[in-house]
């Protein structure tokens, strides 16, 4: 049975997430159907990231098995055909059998983009969140800076959630302007529930000058998701990227 890895771009506004649920179409529930018609049999697939609803992706990746043999341009074609045009299939490559989407996965990537000016654009409203007012952007970009390294993120979030350990290492943490468009850019080993909508609404707190950037030390401190700033919505945030170990990568 061929181990397919697949990288996938959709559109999250009207979906319930990544996973499939009771209720709702889901990225995960759509592939399911697609290749169930393509294998001929129930195909579980395994996504990198668990996307909230309304979350967007550029780069998110799944694995699964196939009985068939098929080649990796056929998958994309055959998925594509199958799926709405808001989850389009971008490549797809032969793994070996033990590779996991999920477990392998070395590093993630993740953007979220806030709209800083009085008017937001009706073709960019559904992708960033509006922000309006000044924002001290150098203050957001030390704060950003504060958040990189190894920590105990449970400040950061979601509550009620089950993770075992709330430490993560975080690779990148920066905010970059272009005209009105900030882009919060992190990068890191993983990510907890809402932790960087939680992070992006803090640097707005920031920015606003509700706090100082040396907050965030506080935040992080804390253990306390009380202390931190609000969860930005959801449909500022993107999945950008997927790293996987060198030795697979080597071997797709």
């Amino acid at each position: 049975m061929p181990t397919f890895k697949i990288t996938l771009a959709y559109d999250g506004t009207d979906f319930v997430g990544w996973q499939r649920q009771a209720s709702g179409a889901s990225i995960q529930g759509l592939l399911e159907d697609a290749l169930r018609e393509l294998d001929g049999r129930s195909v579980a697939a395994v996504g990198a990231g668990r996307t909230d609803a309304g979350v967007h992706a550029l780069g998110q990746v799944a694995s699964f098995s196939l009985e068939r043999q098929t080649e990796p341009s056929t998958v994309v074609r055959a998925l594509n055909a199958r799926l709405p045009p808001e989850v389009r299939v971008l490549s797809a490559a032969e793994m070996p059998h033990d590779f996991h989407a999920r477990f392998d996965t070395r590093s993630k990537t993740y953007h979220y983009r806030i709209w800083n000016g009085d008017v937001v654009s009706p073709f960019e409203r559904r992708y960033v969140w509006h922000v309006p007012g000044a924002l001290d952007v150098d203050a957001m970009r030390d704060a950003a800076r504060r958040i990189e390294g190894a920590h105990d993120f449970a400040a950061f979030q979601a509550a009620g959630s089950d993770a075992s350990t709330t430490e993560r290492n975080v690779l990148a943490s920066a905010i970059e302007r272009s005209g009105s468009l900030l882009t919060y850019r992190i990068a890191g080993d993983g990510f907890l529930r809402h932790m960087v909508r939680a992070i992006a609404g803090s640097l707005v707190e920031v920015g606003r000058g509700r706090h100082p950037s040396s907050w965030i030390d506080e935040v992080i401190a804390s253990r306390d998701r009380a202390t931190a700033g609000r969860t930005a919505p959801a449909h500022g945030l993107f999945l950008m990227s997927i790293e996987y170990k060198r030795s697979l990568a080597d071997e797709a």
